[in-house]
């Protein structure tokens, strides 16, 4: 059931020509392949633009291990808890 026969596959290439047209068919399928090659193209220029940011993370956090900065701590006390108090503001009338 899973599986296509002979029959299937012809009897759905004749549906899709008849759907789309002979002449429409070739200019589909250019078309398909042309927004592949420029799909594989983008991957493959993120992949070498993500395998030089890696490198170059890496030769930083190298260099800061090496030469840790030291840092300052402050003390921040928390806010003095103020007055909450609702003043009763009625509509005027």
């Amino acid at each position: 059931m899973g599986s296509l026969s002979p029959w299937h596959w012809a009897i759905l290439a004749v549906v899709v020509i008849l759907l789309f047209g002979a002449k429409k068919l070739p200019d589909a399928a250019r078309s398909l392949g042309k927004s592949m090659r420029i799909f594989k193209s983008e991957l493959r220029e993120m992949q070498s633009e993500n395998k030089t940011e890696t490198s170059a993370l890496g030769a930083q956090s190298e260099s800061s291990a090496a030469n840790p900065t030291p840092v300052q701590s402050q003390r921040v006390d928390p806010p003095a808890p103020s007055e909450q108090g609702h003043s009763e503001a009625r509509p005027a009338s």
